[in-house]
């Protein structure tokens, strides 16, 4: 990927400033790092890990476990990768929610270390919110609908009066939980991700038969509860080709009904380019789905590279960056955690640009 991107904002800022972010919402420990100059955004290290269960799903705990072990050493490769020192950053960010709470507590507490310690200022970001911001950042898109879709959230979002309004969202569990929870329990996960495929994705290559599964759409938002439970039903006591017709019917059904509530959402706003965020941003046959979607309406289309569209500390990073250059930062005592922070809560500054 390029090392410098555009700011797409008009960001009232002249200077240099180098923003360290910290990302663990979840599965996922990241460190990222990017340099603001001229109005150009330069990633200088963006670095990763996941914790991966070897049976079941997340456990809140371990997960946090996992992160508190690898922070140390992923921050030496952040700063090492940046050809930086922790006297050279200009603040420092960390994912204040929503997400797990032993998870969250984490990069809270290594963010409010070394602002403490180094005199940095020390800012809050919406995990939600940096997932767009990360992609608006990569795609260049000037106002676009967003769909923002991962394992803890499935949402329409649409930027309005200086913040991010929700057109449409699940009503139960979210599109990433229900793959990954299916793929669980019929036994073909963990691994969730194989070769750059969704289990589901490899089970469903098993065959082409289309099974009719609960399609719940309600205006703009959408339930996948049902569809799992009947999915999970048709799953029992059938054999690999069965199998596959059941996962291939799960997939398109989920799929199908993400793009009519986005179409929904793209004729009632009226927004003229469509945008695609979040960890199942990198699932190929949804981006095609979305991609036939934009090139109907004649928009354009951008589905945020695998490298940043899941959890990272990039995008915090970044957020944090457009944060702070509003003037906000936190002392270290008042830097909380929120586990169901939403992205609709709030105003972000840089929209009313």
């Amino acid at each position: 990927m390029p090392l410098l991107y555009k700011v797409p904002y008009n960001i009232p800022v002249d200077r240099e400033l180098i923003s360290l972010g910290f990302e663990s919402t979840s599965h996922t420990f990241g460190v990222g790092v990017v340099r603001l100059r001229n109005g150009f955004v330069e990633v200088l290290a963006n670095v990763n890990s996941q914790y991966k269960p070897l049976k079941g799903g997340l456990h809140p705990r371990e997960a946090a476990l996992h992160h508190m072990e690898k922070a140390y050493p992923l921050l030496k490769q952040a700063l090492r990768e940046a050809g930086i020192g922790l006297g050279d950053v200009s603040l420092v960010s960390y994912s204040m929610g929503p997400g797990l709470g032993p998870c969250l507590r984490v990069s809270a507490s290594v963010a409010r270390f070394l602002a403490s310690h180094y005199g940095k200022p020390l800012v809050p970001v919406n995990h939600a919110v940096a997932h767009i911001e990360v992609g608006r950042l990569f795609s260049g898109l000037e106002d676009p609908l967003v769909i923002y879709v991962s394992g803890g959230n499935t949402m329409i979002v649409a930027a309005r009066g200086g913040g991010y309004r929700v057109l449409g969202e699940t009503l139960d569990i979210p599109l990433g939980n229900l793959l990954d929870t299916f793929a669980r329990e019929v036994g073909i996960a963990p691994p969730y991700v194989v070769n750059g495929k969704h289990a589901v994705d490899v089970c469903a290559e098993w065959s082409r038969e289309f099974i009719p599964l609960p399609y719940t759409v309600k205006g703009s938002d959408l339930s996948f509860s049902g569809l799992l439970t009947a999915a999970l039903q048709k799953a029992r006591g059938v054999g690999r080709e069965g199998l596959g017709a059941v996962c291939n019917s799960l997939r398109e059904t989920a799929f199908n009904m993400l793009v009519e509530v986005a179409e929904r959402s793209l004729l009632l706003t009226g927004k003229k380019s469509l945008l695609l965020v979040g960890g199942v941003a990198s699932n190929t046959v949804l981006k095609w789905k979305l991609e036939k979607l934009a090139e109907t309406h004649g928009i354009p289309y951008y589905g945020t590279p695998p490298e940043v569209a899941g959890d990272n500390g990039l995008m915090i990073s970044y957020t944090g960056l457009l944060t702070y250059l509003y003037g906000v930062s936190v002392e270290p005592e008042k830097a909380v955690v929120k586990q169901r922070l939403r992205l609709d809560e709030g105003d972000y500054p840089w929209l009313k640009e």
